[in-house]
């Protein structure tokens, strides 16, 4: 008798307490749902004095770009760089643009070493931000030539060659205005990693100092290679896929895994030519792939070893005529499908530059939202804005204010048990 009281007892506290914590939410929830609707609005005053402050710090950093001290310059390119990264500032950019395109000259034909390489990295976030419009064009094409100067000039530092490489061919993807271009970045480019895969069959020796700088040449070439003509492509094919296999015996694995990628990019743009394309040594090509997707090495740390091998199964897998693996991107409300070795290596290009900016500017620039199909800028509205905050947020008071009263519920009945004995 006491044991079904007590159960009775308990139930009706659980009763009481899941009561208790409905209302409970309901109240937190519409009290919510009163804040977000102030402050909704609250948050573009705030986002508007962000972005003005924002603006403030761009031209602090603009005017120190030609101060006397190498140091307060290298500072304030260190910072443009991290704020153009991180936010979208294109109309406040377009109305600096010579500006800053006369001190980026200067620091690319007079700074040294780390000034030239943060300078060339700067350069091309601004293509990324100006985009590819006549004004685009115009500051890309300014600095084109310092870029390929200084790219080739085997006396200048290997920083500043790698970020001139990178920077040549995302500033030429971007804003390259005809073929000519084009094909002028390629040339180059290909003229900086063909030095060390020149002759066929035999290994590349590649000093352990110039490994970066063939990995950032090879991907930016690869990345123009996206864009470039089908007319053009043949040849290329005709003289790089035979050589190419020789840097899969690189030291370095970025340089063994860029090497892969580009080759797999090769053949789906071979494909994309002749459906049924058949390469002439691609059993000797996919018998080293092989060796290098099941690498077990000790010699190798063993995070390079899992990063060589993941991709090389993928390219193995596509070489021999599978599918290019899909790669999901989450971002904000949205997704993006990566799901073609083209697609794999311009997202990897703007990752690279922007960093942990790379979702503000998928969802908030025109540029990369029209290179990865994703449609206009997504605006959504207040009433969309606050079911996506509130939903979350009343899922978790739910879940407290349950935790609570089973917390209570269970209390009671020990409580009552204990009366019992």
């Amino acid at each position: 008798g006491a044991r079904s009281s007590t159960q009775a007892d308990s139930g009706s506290s659980e009763d009481e307490a899941a009561s208790e914590a409905h209302s409970t939410t309901s109240e937190c929830a519409s009290q919510l749902s009163a804040a977000a609707e102030e402050g909704l609005g609250g948050d573009a005053v705030e986002e508007q004095g962000q972005q003005e402050d924002l603006e403030e710090k761009v031209k602090e950093y603009v005017d120190c770009l030609t101060d006397k001290s190498a140091k307060t310059r290298q500072g304030a390119l260190e910072s443009l760089r991290l704020a153009l990264a991180a936010r979208l500032l294109p109309d406040f950019l377009l109305e600096r643009r010579l500006t800053l395109a006369d001190a980026l000259e200067k620091c690319l034909k007079k700074g040294k070493g780390e000034e030239q390489a943060l300078a060339a990295a700067v350069l091309g976030l601004l293509c990324v931000q100006l985009g590819p419009g006549p004004k685009g064009e115009e500051f890309f094409h300014s600095l084109q030539p310092l870029l390929v100067s200084v790219l080739s000039d085997s006396t200048a530092s290997l920083a500043a060659r790698l970020h001139c490489a990178s920077a040549l061919g995302l500033g030429c993807y971007v804003a390259a205005a005809d073929i000519e271009d084009l094909v002028s970045c390629l040339t180059c480019l290909e003229s900086v990693f063909s030095r060390s895969c020149s002759g066929r069959g035999s290994s590349p020796v590649v000093p352990t100092s110039l490994q970066g700088l063939l990995c950032a040449a090879l991907q930016a070439w690869a990345l123009l290679l996206t864009i470039c003509p089908s007319t053009h492509i043949g040849p290329i094919l005709d003289r790089q896929l035979p050589r190419l296999p020789q840097l899969l015996s690189s030291e370095s694995v970025n340089l063994r895994m860029a090497a892969g990628e580009t080759i797999a990019l090769l053949f789906e743009l071979a494909r994309d030519l002749e459906e049924d394309f058949v390469y002439e040594d691609t059993e000797a090509l996919c018998s080293e792939l092989r060796t290098l997707a099941t690498d077990s090495n000790k010699y190798r740390a063993k995070a390079d070893r899992r990063r060589q091998r993941s991709t090389f199964r993928a390219v193995l897998h596509f070489v021999e005529g599978g599918e290019c693996e899909e790669e999901t991107i989450r971002f904000g409300l949205e997704v993006l499908y990566v799901d073609s070795w083209a697609r794999r290596r311009v997202y990897a290009a703007f990752k690279d530059a922007l960093g942990s900016g790379m979702h503000h500017h998928l969802q908030n620039n025109e540029l990369l939202r029209d290179i990865f199909g994703l449609g206009p800028v997504l605006v959504l509205d207040a009433a969309a804005l606050k079911a996506c905050k509130i939903s979350r947020f009343e899922k978790h008071l739910y879940n407290a204010a349950a935790f609570r009263a089973r917390t209570k519920a269970r209390s009671r009945v020990r409580d009552k048990r204990a009366d019992v004995l």
